[in-house]
């Protein structure tokens, strides 16, 4: 990340510990029509302090993704395959007691949509004390009280907030108070899917940099899940590109600005506006195809400016592409050094 972005400072080589690890993931969706498969063989690693943001249109995995990282994903959902490493633990080997003492203490998710994921007839208060004594029943109440108020200044809020219902609070305070309550416990890892959907854009700006200063206060990774490229941009240290539930690019934001390998993601960062240039809108031609009996090949290649015969009958493989560079894509060879 560059310096002198609003939200991030850059991610240091003394962070470079890992924290989280998933080796080819899959969670495949049963239906009538045959297997939805919305994640399909996903491998990264994330570090300590690092900010990864997932990005790509609706449909292409990215909740889905997030969903599986905390357990949660529902039927007829399945994670299929692959392992979590949290800390050098599969999390999916984990019971489901074991899991939901995992969740909030090392792995907390900030929703999208804080309007529908907060109790309604609960107040702020109780609604963040609940996580807290769900893993720490013995705290007293005054420790209780003091912890919430905490809570609630470390994302802009006063104590007043505490004693309100949701309906009483405005989206982004709503959305303040669902990081108050991912962050209660202090996890090492942080996904937050799409946290700034449905708030204008001066909210979105003072919301990602709460964000950014919850992460840095208590040294957690995060996962961004989002559409918007340009607040990926000035927040991520790493992007993940996703398309028909893989991961067709993976690199330092930097490197996916300056110079985009797969031809989806150059095609994704020419959709967005200049103010260096006057230029028309490039658009992607097409539609993501369904996930249902993908056919052979590339599942991008019917909408690829850079397609070749080799696209449309042998998938490509996620292979490096120099330093800390990945990509799924025909166009590179496989044996270049990392």
């Amino acid at each position: 990340m560059t310096s002198h972005s609003p939200f991030a400072r850059p991610l240091t080589d003394s962070a470079a510990g890992g924290v989280l690890k998933v080796v080819d993931l899959r969670v495949y969706y049963d239906t009538p029509e045959g297997v939805v498969k919305a994640v399909d063989g996903v491998t990264f690693s994330l570090r300590r302090g690092e900010r990864l943001a997932l990005v790509g249109e609706s449909g292409c995995g990215k909740t889905t993704l997030a969903m599986a990282l905390m357990r949660l994903t529902k039927e007829p959902g399945h994670i299929t395959g692959g392992a979590i490493w949290l800390d050098g633990t599969d999390l999916l080997d984990l019971s489901e007691e074991e899991m939901r003492n995992t969740r909030l203490s090392k792995i907390a998710l900030i929703p999208q949509g804080a309007m529908n994921s907060l109790n309604p007839v609960m107040r702020v208060k109780g609604q963040i004390i609940d996580g807290i004594s769900a893993h720490d029943g013995s705290a007293e109440k005054a420790e209780m009280n003091s912890r919430v108020a905490e809570l609630l200044s470390n994302v802009g809020l006063s104590n007043d907030v505490a004693q309100m219902y949701p309906h009483e609070l405005s989206g982004g305070m709503k959305q303040r108070v669902a990081m108050a309550i991912a962050t209660a416990l202090a996890p090492q890892v942080i996904v937050a899917d799409e946290p700034t959907s449905a708030l204008d854009v001066v909210v979105q700006r003072h919301i990602m940099v709460t964000l950014g200063q919850l992460q840095e206060g208590i040294d957690a990774s995060i996962i961004l899940v989002g559409h918007d490229m340009g607040l990926v941009a000035q927040f991520a240290h790493t992007v993940g590109v996703m398309y028909a539930g893989k991961l067709v690019e993976l690199a330092p934001v930097g490197q996916i600005f300056k110079n985009p390998q797969h031809p989806y993601t150059r095609l994704l960062i020419e959709s967005l506006p200049s103010l260096e240039e006057k230029r028309d809108f490039q658009g992607i031609p097409g539609l993501p195809p369904p996930l249902i009996d993908l056919p052979r090949g590339c599942p991008f290649a019917d909408r690829c400016p850079s397609v070749m015969d080799v696209c449309r009958v042998e998938d490509p493989v996620f292979h490096a592409q120099g330093e800390r560079q990945f990509v799924a894509c025909h166009l590179y060879p496989e044996d270049v050094a990392s």
